[in-house]
């Protein structure tokens, strides 16, 4: 896929609805497409984060590994992202993500990224923007999660 079709599906997601149009042709030359099956293991809890996803289609389970199996705190569809912590030293997962349903998705290298925002700063405020707001709906998800499990019944 050329860096052009990329740069067109990446400015269309609604992830990165508002960011500018350089910034998306940045980021889109560290794109590559990506597929998981059911039951693929998209990352795992504490190995190095070196990727986000942007979901074009299909579903993932995003939660924690247990002794009874994924404590899923969050599903995310089409249209959303999966993976921040590529983001933030020490680069490492703090969650796991199953593929539910087949995913047809893009990876964006993270060490890529990184460099284009230490030479763009503007960039990498918007992309920090656009990530804090992902990390607060992952933790708003989690802290239902928990209420819930703890919840009579629960």
């Amino acid at each position: 896929m050329s860096i052009k079709k990329v740069e067109d599906l990446v400015r269309g997601h609604p992830f990165f609805k508002g960011m500018r149009p350089e910034h998306i042709a940045t980021i889109s030359t560290c794109a590559s497409n990506v597929r998981f099956k059911p039951g693929d293991a998209i990352f795992s809890v504490d190995e190095p984060a070196n990727h986000f996803y942007l979901v074009e289609e299909g579903r993932a389970a995003v939660g924690v590994e247990s002794e009874q199996g994924m404590i899923t705190v969050q599903t995310v569809e089409a249209g959303g992202v999966l993976g921040w912590a590529w983001l933030f030293p020490p680069y490492r997962r703090n969650f796991d993500a199953r593929c539910i349903e087949p995913i047809k998705a893009y990876a964006f290298d993270g060490a890529c990224i990184r460099k284009k925002c230490e030479g763009d700063n503007v960039l990498g405020y918007a992309l920090m923007k656009h990530f804090s707001a992902l990390m607060i709906e992952r933790l708003k998800a989690t802290r239902l999660q928990l209420l819930d499990m703890v919840a009579p019944g629960g």
